[in-house]
């Protein structure tokens, strides 16, 4: 499993996005997404939504593991202004 096939697969769930994926040993991997999806979403809602997106390969074990963080685009510019 790459980065770029992982964000690929988010990019794909959310047109709007902003996705960042990293990882180089094919099964520990780090993502930002952010996207208007997110509004009003709970954050468990929000990351269920992003394992979605990866099609069942978090629970295959293809992927095996994931920290996630997301933003909705207002949240991330909280986010990027308090760095």
């Amino acid at each position: 499993m790459q980065a770029d096939f992982i964000k690929q697969l988010i990019e794909k769930e959310f047109p709007d996005s902003q996705v960042i994926v990293r990882g180089d040993d094919g099964v520990h991997f780090e993502a930002i997404v952010v996207t208007s999806a997110f509004e009003a979403k709970t954050l468990p809602q929000q990351h269920r939504l992003v394992y979605s997106a990866l099609g069942g390969r978090m629970e295959s074990g293809e992927i095996h593991a994931l920290a996630l963080r997301t933003f909705t685009p207002e949240a991330w510019k909280r986010h990027q202004g308090a760095a």
